[in-house]
């Protein structure tokens, strides 16, 4: 692919001005309904099995649906496709806030509300990548998937602190109503927004039927025939399954070892960092083009510093090098994230690329469900500093054969 583009090229288009800038807004909805349930949710139950079932119930949707939601897209407007995504978290935002004013919450109730908002992040996901390229020419459309890339990492880092300043002005009832407003945004500009198959120059392949679960793998056996398709998504995979987001379920227990586990400045530092990595790789990438190369090789090569990072953040018992080492991974991983999605989404053949888009999102977010049992079942077993080291490493190993093998069938 060209990195002949100007810097922040997918910003000069105001199509994709308001589809990431409303996404942004989503993505920090999204964070700060966490941010008030989770709270309010322990409050009432306190219950940690709730708390693993809230985990599960956001990534699991990921693992079971988001081919059956990419073969929607294929088939129908993605932009309908988002607004009923937009629609779910609505009604799980007032859901909540429904049931806390009320205060007639049951366990049943949140379960039902958790699932919900995990089935929204399915539908929202996919469909916003597909319309992407109905936005963006496709030599800027490595601009345009970094930039979404780090919207969802500023809205994952600005969420929570909003979060919080709601719950300590307007509470976490009523904050909750406020909350629902800021998905509002997307659903009024995609209703008239001049994207989507019929305003397509080029005539479309003809859609193929859904066909459900039987999707997953008429896809997977597609792209296994395409070597690099399907590298980018096994190193998705991977980086979900051995490690993912897990290790950041277990701050707490690294923070107290780092002698900074009370709430303060220092520990929001430390949960902070590997977001700021992230925010800040994505600016310097679109401000520096050709930095990186989007190409398997570098994405493969940030993967492995990624594991390098984690593998040393673990081992430390520095606070300011945990800090550097947390930084530093959060900018590998964008850097190879966005990447192998770019490269996915270029290659992705025209007539399955929701599928082929949901399949990748399967793999880099639906494994994280198991992640907790590599990081956290095995930090309850020998540590979780051992566990994460260990998860690393294997990791490590596990993209150095996918290189050999990329290498291979070149």
């Amino acid at each position: 692919m060209s990195t002949a583009a100007p810097s922040f090229a997918a910003l000069r288009i105001r199509g994709f001005q308001a589809h990431c800038g409303t996404y942004l807004l989503a993505m920090m909805a999204d964070n700060i309904e966490h941010v008030i349930s989770y709270w309010m949710v322990f409050q009432e139950f306190h219950s940690p099995a709730l708390g693993g079932f809230a985990v599960v119930s956001h990534w699991l949707p990921f693992l079971l649906f988001s081919v059956p939601a990419g073969a929607l897209a294929d088939r129908f407007d993605p932009r309908r496709i988002i607004q009923c995504g937009m629609g779910l978290f609505i009604l799980a935002s007032l859901g909540w806030a429904w049931f806390f004013i009320t205060d007639s919450l049951q366990l049943w109730e949140a379960m039902a509300l958790l699932v919900i908002h995990g089935c929204a992040g399915v539908l929202w996901q996919g469909a916003s990548q597909m319309l992407l390229h109905d936005i963006v020419p496709q030599q800027s459309l490595g601009s345009g998937v970094r930039l979404m890339a780090t919207a969802r990492t500023l809205g994952v880092l600005v969420g929570p602190a909003v979060g919080g300043a709601i719950m300590l002005t307007l509470g976490p009832r009523y904050g909750l109503l406020l909350n629902a407003l800021f998905y509002l945004p997307a659903v009024l500009w995609l209703w008239k927004a001049p994207y989507g198959p019929k305003f397509r120059a080029a005539p479309a392949a003809p859609p193929r039927p859904v066909r459900g679960f039987a999707d997953i793998s008429r896809t997977i056996t597609e792209v296994r025939s395409q070597r690099l398709l399907a590298a980018m998504i096994l190193l998705a995979g991977c980086a979900s399954f051995f490690v993912g987001n897990s290790y950041q379920a277990q701050m707490p227990g690294f923070a107290q070892d780092l002698g900074h586990g009370d709430p303060g400045a220092t520990y929001s530092m430390l949960l902070a960092a590997d977001a700021a990595g992230a925010l800040v790789a994505g600016l310097l990438l679109e401000s520096r083009g050709g930095l990186l190369s989007t190409t398997p090789r570098t994405a493969l090569v940030m993967a492995m510093l990624w594991c390098v990072a984690l593998a040393g953040f673990a081992a430390t018992s520095a606070y300011p090098m945990a800090l550097a080492l947390l930084f530093a991974a959060g900018v590998c991983e964008l850097a190879f994230s966005s990447i192998a999605m770019t490269l996915v989404q270029v290659h992705a053949p025209e007539a399955s690329r929701g599928r082929v888009i949901g399949l990748y999102n399967m793999s880099a977010l639906g494994l994280r469900a198991f992640a907790g049992i590599t990081v956290g079942l095995g930090g309850s077993a020998i540590g979780i500093h051992h566990s994460l080291v260990a998860s690393a490493i294997v990791l490590l190993l596990a993209l150095g054969f996918l290189g050999y093998w990329v290498r291979r069938r070149g």
